[in-house]
């Protein structure tokens, strides 16, 4: 089971081949896309790798149609942020997530730790994430707004450092980072709250 980032959108408009190639030439990165499963206009798995090697992600596209994996996983996301706090985030995700129509999940491999893997992954999470808009799911880290901060708190007990966050205030998201490893800062957060400290953004 690897590692697992995914753009889950409310558009129909599946970006083609072109499209995301065109958006990969335009970062720093040199890396190259493959198509490995479908056709240029209706692809259903891509290869993203570094051009000597080796590979950065693997890149699969599932439409959210009953009896098909992304119907499944989408369900499964569903049901999973019940759990999770603050309490106001997970209820305005979950109607969200009611609306996806599609999930395009990267599952990264060993290249995007080397020669600047992340920059050719960001720029077409990117590329992914303007055509079809919407939220964002990270294993580990969880899921964001529409806007890409974090909105719940799905992140290990041993989380540090500094993080891009947001809490629902008065059907506004009120923006703000905040120290994962500050246990007053993560109660405020659980609350609904901004955290004591933290500094808006």
């Amino acid at each position: 089971m690897g590692y697992y980032i995914r753009v889950l959108g409310t558009k129909s408009d599946h970006p083609d081949f072109d499209y995301l190639q065109n958006s990969l030439a335009k970062s720093s990165s040199t890396a190259v896309l493959k198509l490995e499963v479908g056709t240029e206009t209706n692809w259903e798995q891509l290869v993203l790798a570094h051009a000597t090697g080796p590979e950065i992600a693997i890149l699969e596209y599932s439409p959210v149609i009953n009896g098909e994996l992304g119907q499944e996983e989408l369900e499964e996301f569903i049901a999973e942020v019940g759990h999770y706090q603050p309490r106001s985030a997970a209820q305005w995700l979950r109607a969200y997530l009611l609306q996806i129509k599609a999930i395009y999940a990267f599952q990264l491999l060993s290249g995007t730790d080397a020669k600047n893997g992340w920059t050719a992954l960001h720029a077409l999470q990117a590329a992914i994430w303007t055509k079809v808009g919407d939220v964002l799911q990270a294993d580990s880290e969880g899921f964001t707004n529409e806007d890409g901060y974090n909105i719940l708190w799905q992140f290990s007990d041993g989380a540090k450092g500094k993080w891009n966050m947001a809490i629902l205030e008065n059907g506004k998201w009120i923006i703000f980072e905040m120290d994962l490893g500050s246990a007053e800062q993560r109660r405020a957060f659980f609350d609904g709250r901004v955290p004591p400290g933290a500094c808006l953004l």
